[in-house]
This record gives C-alpha cells, structure tokens and sequence, in this order.
C-alpha cells in the first residue's frame, strides 16, 4: 500500500445544461470543463485515473499537490466561464491516506472517503479531511476553515471536514461570521428520516445523511431510479438542506401537497413530507423517504462555531 492524495471533481448542473442548451453545446461545454480540469493535473505532479461522465478523479503524491490542483481547477474553470458567458460551476473533494494500486485505478477506504467528501460538496467549493489539514504546511492550513463534523456510514466517529478558501472574498466572509458552519446553540431542530425499517435522525450531532442505491449511503434506497449516490441532507445554518447530485434528481412532496423536483440543486427541507430519488411520486410509494421536522428553540444566545 502506498499514500496518496485523492481528488474527485465534479461538474455541478450538467443535466441543467443539456436541457437549457441542446446536446451539442451542453456536450461542448461538458468536454471543454473536463479538459480544463485534466490540464491542471499534470502541472501539480498528478495523475488523471479515469473520467465518469461528468467528474474526474486524480491522484496526487502529497496532500500540498492536490490542494494546489484543486485551487487551480476552480480558478481556470471560473476563468473560462467569465470569458464566453457560461455559468460552469465544479466542486471539489479529496482525502489523504493509504490506498491500493490495481493497474491504473487504486482503491480502498481512503478513496471512499475522498468521494463522500466531494458529494457533500457544495458548487464552487473545495472541501478536504482532517488527514489532508494534518499533512499540509502551516502556510495552506491557514486557507482552510473547519466546516462541519460529517457522519459516513461504517464510521463509528464522524469525520471533521474543511473548506479550502481560494478565493479572498470567501476569507472574509469566514471572518464576519457568515458561513455554513455557524449556528445558534439555541437551535435544537432535528429531522427524522424513515425508509421502510430503517429510521434516522440529522441533528447537531449527525449533521449529514446521504441518499443512494450505493450500500455505501446511510440510506441504501432499494430503486433502479436512484443514483448510487444519490443527495444527501445535511444541517446547515440551522436549516436542513436536500442536496441533490444525482442523474435523475430528487422529488420531494411537502404536507401540503406542494412538490419540487430538484436536479443538481438545493432545497429547504422544513415540516414534513416525502422524498422519492429518482422518479416522481406516480410511480409508487415503495421507494420513498419519509421525513419530519421538530424545532425546538431555547433562548437566544452567543453565536459560536460549530
């Protein structure tokens, strides 16, 4: 076994583009971010692995390689867009440890880790694990800020999670205080997730769930229709946010009645419903989520970082 960074990138809103703008120039666009992304690969001592549709994965031979690649993606990317006018978003997830090496693919637990970690990833964002904070110098780990402890399946303790801050505007945002990682102690809410017998509950101390065909989810959803991973929820700010990165997107049915379907998107999730991955809510209740909200609010106080 050998250690090695490793980096997923993903292009956010893929589907969106083929819809907004035909095949052809969604599959131009497609193809030239991918590219962008590749070329930034071997200038940072990296090596491409493979492309799955729309996302990359590298490796790296230092945790310092990859987060130089990783700024330098996003950077190039938003270049490109700022030049013909296109609204290309990536994100970016990667880990650092030991892996096995298979011909040209490598494998093991620290590369599922790396996937999991991009998944959660936000548009625009570079997120990273404690093991790539430890093994970076002083000078990079003054760019990351602690985001959020993040619950994976078949971890018994959660895994503390960065964000990279590339951008200056981004470091003073996390400077006034306005990020995803702050929230009121005051705020107990607390979602509860079911699926067929199997029952869940995002709160301060499981602050993210995702959502898949993949047994590798918290929530192994038994559908053809579904992703192998599929979203994920995740406690943000004090509200519950459906993220969705998946082919099909996610429908969600409020109590109301009212529906949203939600592809490579965010929605609010607040009372309850039901969340069906992959198809609408014609086709049959045995694939759906059912979820509730509790809100239960003490007095205000401080607020302090996660």
């Amino acid at each position: 076994m050998e250690k090695l960074a490793i980096l997923f990138a993903d292009i956010c809103g893929s589907t969106a583009l083929y819809e907004k703008l035909g095949d052809d120039t969604a599959r131009r666009l497609i193809s030239r971010c991918i590219d962008t992304m590749v070329n930034r690969i071997p200038a940072c001592q990296g090596t491409l692995v493979k492309t799955i549709g729309d996302e990359i994965m590298a490796t790296f031979p230092d945790a310092e390689s990859a987060f130089h690649a990783a700024c330098a993606m996003q950077a190039d990317v938003e270049n490109d867009s700022r030049q013909d006018g296109t609204t290309m978003q990536i994100r970016i997830g990667f880990n650092y440890g030991e892996v096995i090496r298979e011909a040209d693919d490598v494998f093991g637990n620290a590369v599922n880790v790396a996937a999991r970690v991009a998944a959660i990833t936000r548009a625009g964002q570079i997120m990273a694990t404690q093991a790539v904070f430890d093994a970076l110098p002083a000078g990079l780990q003054e760019k990351m800020r602690h985001i959020l402890r993040a619950e994976f399946k078949g971890k018994q303790e959660g895994l503390e999670i960065y964000q990279l801050i590339f951008r200056q505007e981004d470091m003073l945002i996390t400077r006034s205080g306005m990020p995803s990682n702050r929230k009121s102690p005051g705020n107990n809410d607390e979602m509860t997730l079911r699926y067929r017998d199997r029952s869940l509950k995002v709160n301060k101390e499981r602050r993210s769930v995702a959502l898949g065909r993949g047994e590798a989810c918290d929530i192994p959803v038994q559908s053809d229709f579904a992703s192998r991973l599929h979203s994920h929820i995740e406690l943000r700010s004090g509200k519950f946010m459906l993220v969705d990165q998946s082919t099909n997107g996610t429908f969600v049915r409020f109590s109301d009645g009212s529906e949203q379907h939600v592809i490579r998107e965010e929605l609010i999730l607040r009372g309850s419903g039901m969340i069906s991955l992959g198809r609408s809510f014609d086709d049959g209740r045995e694939a759906y989520i059912e979820f509730s909200v509790t809100s239960t609010h003490a007095a205000p106080g401080i607020v302090h970082d996660v």
